[in-house]
């Protein structure tokens, strides 16, 4: 079992009530595989076919799901972006690495700090060829890209593809323009993001292609479908579901061709790929958003539908095929979870707070989620509610509900268990005191890399 830092929240939540299942002893697992981690923006858990959507079709990221495992209780740990990635790439909850305060804008200097172990840190320091391709939006003054976090590797944007001078009213004296990178260099201004899709995966095939020899981790971060829309020309009016569903297909012909690319390089039983979203969908959008299917809420709300998204692990003949588990887990738990298939588990130098559930996306009989209780930070900070059990606890209105019996939160159950909410309000402010109590500061980037400058020709 992966030691527990003194003065883990886990260790906490422990102490504050009855355990919600016992103790799992994680792995030995299988020999350790390459990682294709894809990790797109706005996808809400609606919006697959294989989650049931009638008209957007994905049939490759489907066919993941039918050789591997889809977790239906998974949750990011923010709604809204560089609060969870930054969760999933270190496994802490934002609030406990001050990462928690909505998101980083191109005059901001702050980002992740150096100083958090990363989950590419920690796959490098097994050995590891490491990328990241897509967005990034964890910090973009010097100090703080993803070389500077452990990836060896790096091309595309820096933050949100809507923060673009191209792309704004001239009246909103919007000044910065979007960049593009190779590295820590700018190798282009207002890319045209009509090609993002397809060149991040093709960025995906070349490092697999030239890493085909050694362990490789690719963590691609597609910048759809947050709004605006793009989409290539050849992927223009495929889907019934109009433009965002051309660009939920072409994202799903992307993970065809890397799976192909897999197969081609006898690759494919050696490589672990997950398939999941950074929150939900963005509905205020309207059509150019997505569905959280079942669930209330959406991106930047605290309700299911913000924080719970697609999750599919698929690694042929390591994980079960056409598994559905209903245990619960989290983004946080991705960092322990990974490093444990990589060779050893992660000994955290300081407070994290995800787990090894290798067992859970191995579906082994008995094991259950190790997460006591999940804290839901508002996209701004503040805490708004819990989650212990089935039971979930809305903290400003006091509304109660059984995600088990009513995951679209409409029953509130208040009335009839009040002393069930005063344990879950005790218990949140508790680990919450106990969070901020730890908290480690995010980092102030050096000068910028680039500055604001004109189109390229």
């Amino acid at each position: 079992m992966i030691a527990l830092p003194p003065g883990s929240l886990l260790a906490l939540a422990l102490t504050l009530g009855p355990q919600a299942a016992p103790a799992q002893e994680p792995g030995p697992y299988p020999e350790a595989p390459n990682i294709v981690l894809v990790f797109v923006d706005d996808m809400g858990y609606g919006d697959l076919s294989s989650a049931g959507h009638p008209t957007i079709r994905t049939p490759n990221i489907d066919r993941l799901a039918q050789e591997g495992v889809r977790m239906t209780q998974f949750v990011v740990a923010c709604s809204v972006c560089s609060p969870s990635r930054a969760a999933l790439l270190t496994g802490c909850y934002p609030r406990r690495i001050e990462m928690h305060q909505h998101v980083i804008f191109p005059d901001d200097r702050w980002g992740l700090n150096p100083a958090e172990i990363t989950l590419a840190e920690v796959l490098k320091e097994r050995g590891y060829a490491t990328a990241c391709f897509g967005k990034w939006h964890l910090g973009h003054r010097s100090g703080l890209l993803p070389l500077d976090q452990g990836f060896d590797e790096f091309v595309g944007i820096p933050y949100s593809n809507d923060m673009s001078q191209a792309l704004r009213s001239t009246r909103d004296n919007y000044q910065y323009q979007l960049p593009f990178f190779e590295g820590n260099e700018v190798v282009e201004w207002e890319p045209n993001q009509a090609q993002f899709t397809a060149r991040f995966t093709r960025e995906t095939v070349r490092f697999i292609e030239q890493h085909q020899k050694e362990r490789f981790f690719i963590y691609l971060a597609h910048p759809m479908p947050h709004v605006p829309l793009f989409r290539s020309k050849a992927s223009e009016g495929r889907s019934p579901r109009g433009r965002y569903g051309d660009v939920i297909e072409e994202i799903d012909a992307g993970m065809g061709t890397i799976v192909k690319t897999l197969k081609r390089l006898g690759l494919r039983r050696q490589t672990l790929i997950i398939f999941t979203s950074d929150n939900g969908p963005w509905a205020s959008m309207k059509l150019s958003g997505g569905s959280a299917g079942p669930f209330r809420g959406s991106k930047g709300s605290t309700l299911e539908g913000g924080h719970r998204v697609p999750f599919i692990a698929s690694w042929p003949g390591h994980l079960p095929e056409g598994a559905l588990n209903h245990e619960f887990i989290t983004a946080m738990d991705v960092l322990p979870t990974l490093a444990a298939f990589a060779g050893r588990p992660f000994i955290p130098p300081h407070p994290i707070d995800g787990h090894d559930v290798g067992d859970l996306l191995m579906c082994k009989q008995g094991a259950r989620s190790p997460t006591r209780a999940f804290l839901y930070y508002a996209a701004r900070g503040p805490l708004e509610a819990i989650r212990r059990g089935p039971w979930k606890l809305r903290l400003k209105n006091g509304t109660l509900f059984n995600l088990e019996e009513d995951p679209s939160e409409l029953h509130n159950l208040a009335l009839r268990l009040p002393d069930r909410v005063d344990g879950l309000r005790d218990l949140a402010k508790r680990l919450d005191e106990h969070i901020v109590s730890q908290v480690r500061a995010r980092a102030e980037g050096g000068n910028e890399v680039f500055q604001p400058a004109r189109k390229s020709q």
